[in-house]
């Protein structure tokens, strides 16, 4: 089959809510980056993208609860204790700090807030100060709660839909088989039983990961199928920045046209499902209005957590030259 032909045919089994194959993925991103075939992807993963979501869009926002001192070795992070990158640390925030933040968002017209801590799990004490916030939130505040809080059990997650909270996130950062370069602090099926018992508790789930950590096209396709796998409900897409101090910091910056291509094919593949700009949009600079085209519903906007994000008014008025509407 040519490269046309397997476009036109992904591209019908998208729109007829038929499983598109392993396989079928992996051609789709290996396929060569001529003009006239990226043409034809994105305008495919375009058609899927505007069919199934209508230009509605999405933006969320995150706050750090704890920030720093963390006993985990995942090599992109520079919150890591095991690495010198002299960011500040520090425990967790009171509760008047966080309404602050999640009071400033809500005014900007953000639906979704999150509170991310940062450590493996919080300990019993500060899990359950964190789960009073929420409570609080979710009478302070008309926001969407998400939580982040690391490696969770089934009892702690049904304390936090109580709580108030909707969503819980968790990457799973990249494929089962490269994860063992960038972590080895604690494991990959840790991370997948954590999503597992959200979703067994009644949460929806966000997860994702991180491209361009020196990761191969089949392990972006492979972290997709296992997120088809999870039915995770929201996926951010976020794009390695190298950090000094970090044992990534010399990674070579992955292309934003290598970006888009696996954004069309994660579409083509989940038609329905919320794919949303994370940490390190900024690097692709003007094609962050192609991703929306293509398939990016929903964005993080302000400042993320060790990297500066994005002006929330900006970020509002790209969505109103792209005719999109929040929800």
């Amino acid at each position: 089959m040519n490269e046309y032909n397997l476009i036109d045919s992904v591209k019908k089994k998208a729109l007829e809510g038929i499983d598109v194959d392993r396989q079928e993925a992996i051609e789709l991103l290996e396929m060569c980056d001529s003009e006239e075939v990226l043409e034809k992807l994105f305008e495919a993963s375009g058609e899927v993208h505007s069919y199934f979501n209508q230009n509605m869009f999405n933006l969320c926002s995150i706050v750090s609860g704890k920030h720093g001192s963390c006993s985990e070795d995942c090599k992109f992070c520079a919150q890591s204790a095991h690495y010198n990158t002299g960011i500040e640390t520090y425990g967790l925030k009171e509760y008047t700090e966080i309404l602050g933040s999640a009071g400033e968002v809500e005014r900007e017209g953000v639906r979704r807030f999150s509170i991310v801590t940062s450590g493996k799990k919080l300990g019993s004490g500060e899990f359950l100060k964190v789960v009073d916030q929420y409570r609080k939130l979710s009478k302070d505040t008309e926001l969407h709660l998400c939580a982040s809080h690391g490696t969770l059990g089934y009892g702690d997650m049904v304390e936090l839909r109580e709580s108030g909270v909707q969503m819980y996130h968790h990457n799973l950062e990249t494929s089962r088989s490269y994860y063992e370069k960038i972590c080895t602090t604690h494991s990959y099926d840790e991370r997948l039983e954590t999503i597992k018992s959200a979703k067994r508790a009644g949460l929806k789930v966000c997860s994702g990961g991180i491209f361009g950590m020196g990761e191969s096209r089949e392990d972006r396709i492979d972290m997709l199928y296992q997120l088809k796998a999870l039915d995770v409900d929201s996926i951010p897409i976020n794009i390695l920045c190298p950090i000094p101090g970090t044992p990534l910091e010399n990674m070579e910056t992955i292309s934003p046209m290598e970006v888009l291509k696996t954004i069309a094919v994660y579409r083509l593949v989940l038609p329905s499902v919320e794919i949303r700009y994370g940490g390190g949009r900024s690097s692709l600079g003007d094609y962050q209005k192609l991703g929306m085209k293509i398939g990016v519903n929903g964005m993080i906007t302000g400042d993320y957590l060790t990297t500066t994000g994005s002006d929330m008014q900006r970020d509002k008025e790209l969505l109103e030259s792209e005719k999109l509407k929040l929800f």
